[in-house]
């Protein structure tokens, strides 16, 4: 692992990618709660964020803690990570494409409920442990730390468009996420393989 512009660029695209369901119950609880304040925009901003900063590093935990001891399955992590992110960004294209998003089916804005939105949106951010396998600790913790931010910013930015426009944005956003997570799966395999 070097530290160079791609490590930064790649960790802020793959949480672009990340957030982009979360960035979607976002503008939906934004609908919600017109009359939202800081404090809570910002909390709920902040547990999307957590929950992307801890799926990934359980990943790359588990990652460390159990195939280590299996060197064999090192060659099969581009195929992993290729057939993950393309399964989960192609959910998420096709959701967007379907326009089956739509704020009815969202959980209520309580703690229960931002915390399943919370597991929910990040759920897929689990797989991205085994995209930065062959990041060392602090590599992995950097690139958790700058997916949680990028997830902040947009699940900001979702919660005062939602306050504003409503969830009109919710397919796009799931349709951009989904490719991206589709690229960044095709880019770690062909870079696995060749």
């Amino acid at each position: 692992m070097t530290w160079d512009l791609m490590f930064f660029l790649q960790s802020i695209l793959t949480g672009a990618g990340l957030a982009m369901d979360a960035f979607s119950v976002s503008l939906a609880n934004g609908l919600r709660e017109p009359k939202m304040r800081k404090r809570r925009l910002c909390a709920i901003a902040g547990v999307f964020a957590l929950f992307q900063f801890f799926m990934p590093m359980i990943g790359w935990f588990c990652v460390h803690t159990f195939v280590q001891y299996f060197t064999a399955c090192e060659k099969y992590i581009p195929w992993i990570a290729l057939i993950l992110l393309a399964f989960i960004g192609g959910k998420m294209l096709l959701e967007g494409i379907r326009n089956e998003e739509s704020e009815e089916n969202a959980p209520t804005v309580g703690f229960l409920g931002l915390m399943v939105q919370g597991m929910a949106t990040s759920i897929d951010a689990l797989s991205v442990g085994f995209t930065i396998s062959d990041y060392d600790g602090l590599g992995a913790l950097v690139c958790c730390l700058l997916i949680a931010v990028v997830t902040f910013i947009l699940c900001a930015g979702g919660l005062l468009l939602g306050k504003r426009f409503g969830t009109k944005l919710s397919n796009k956003a799931s349709i951009l996420g989904g490719t991206i997570l589709i690229l960044i799966g095709l880019k770690i395999f062909l870079t696995g393989i060749l």
